[in-house]
């Protein structure tokens, strides 16, 4: 026997084996105890049914006239707007050759009590500068108060007024939007009273090299006040 080897003293107990290291856990949703695998699976399945969903009512409204498509309008335009309509305008018959800019002014009331008209504000700008230089900018703040715009103007007649139920939920949408833009920016001990919304549209400018002109003249479309 090697010297450097003893013998366990008499009566003393043998060393307990080292413990063994537990087996990894399984990647992913296998790896999780069965009842949140159940619950993963049921959200997994709710997202993919909302996917199918939301797909279908949008190739409904894109597509061509179909009986499925009329017999469910009421869904199909309901879900659509005013969030996720779609339209060709940067394409061609009929691309954009304008350039729109949303602006909106409120009356407040001041902690004094003194109703105070506040000085428009271009809110088109205020997107623009946000995403300029961006290399992964916002589609909120490219699309959202643009978008709000077209809505109205396709849904209101000359005089603003609503042609239906989608002009006066293009007048709500809005609305909502202007006001949420405004809140950030109200100073505590304000209160928001009224809004106003006007469009300055700007016709662009011909190219240097081609010999049309163009106006280029700044033109005013004012809404009237609405009541917040």
């Amino acid at each position: 026997m090697d010297s450097n080897e003893r013998e366990p003293a008499e009566g003393a107990l043998p060393s307990a084996a080292p413990a063994q290291p537990a087996p990894p856990r399984a990647p992913g949703i296998a790896g999780l105890s069965a009842p949140y695998r159940v619950l993963a699976a049921l959200a997994l399945g709710a997202v993919g049914v909302g996917a199918c969903l939301h797909l279908g009512l949008v190739f409904l409204h894109v597509a061509p006239a179909n009986t499925v498509g009329k017999q469910n309008a009421r869904l199909v335009d309901g879900w659509i707007y005013p969030e996720f309509e779609q339209n060709w305008k940067l394409f061609a018959p009929n691309p954009l050759q304008q350039n729109i800019a949303v602006e909106v002014r409120a009356q407040v009331r001041t902690a004094d009590g003194e109703l105070v008209t506040r000085d428009w504000r271009d809110l088109s700008a205020e997107d623009g500068a946000a995403i300029r230089h961006g290399l992964l900018p916002s589609h909120t703040q490219q699309n959202e108060l643009r978008r709000a715009w077209d809505f109205f103007t396709g849904s209101h007649d000359e005089d603003d007024k609503p042609d239906g139920e989608r002009g006066e939920l293009a007048e709500q949408y809005l609305k909502r939007i202007a006001v949420d833009r405004l809140t950030g920016a109200t100073p505590g001990g304000e209160r928001i009273v009224r809004i106003q919304l006007r469009s300055a549209t700007r016709s662009v400018a011909a190219p240097p090299w081609s010999g049309e002109k163009t106006d280029t003249q700044t033109y005013y479309r004012e809404l009237p006040w609405w009541n917040v």
